[in-house]
């Protein structure tokens, strides 16, 4: 009966540990994914690597206020996932899924900071994925 128990204690910390890990993680990612949007429009294409040959190809100042938008949304899913919603926790990974995407269709123009936040979505996905919801 002590091993059971002891096994229940240790997935409950365990899950905990992963959502407190995620819900910081997505803060970071949404900061990094605003100011990565705020560089944009502030700074416009004078900042950004040119690719005239990219397959997408979109506006700089529109593309860095969908940055801003999806980073602030990341970061206020993070902050909700902390109460252990499991509504926020289900937009985390839809927004850590949405920002994935939308950072490889950025890669061509900032590639170092978009492939940093697409490490970083993967690991928020798997980390808000892998919680036990039936044991916490």
């Amino acid at each position: 009966m002590a091993s059971t128990s002891t096994t229940h204690r240790t997935r409950t910390l365990w899950a905990a540990g992963l959502s407190t890990f995620a819900a910081t993680l997505m803060i970071v990612v949404g900061l990094f994914q605003f100011v990565e949007g705020l560089v944009t429009v502030v700074n416009g294409t004078d900042f950004l690597v040119r690719t005239p040959n990219y397959v997408f190809t979109f506006n700089a100042t529109a593309w860095g206020w969908f940055h801003m938008i999806v980073g602030l949304g990341a970061a206020v899913a993070g902050g909700f996932i902390f109460t252990g919603n499991i509504f926020a926790r289900s937009v985390g990974i839809a927004l850590a899924g949405v920002s994935a995407i939308a950072n490889f269709m950025w890669l061509p123009h900032y590639p170092i900071w978009a492939i940093v936040i697409i490490a970083l979505d993967v690991f928020v996905i798997w980390a808000l994925c892998t919680v036990d919801l039936g044991k916490t």
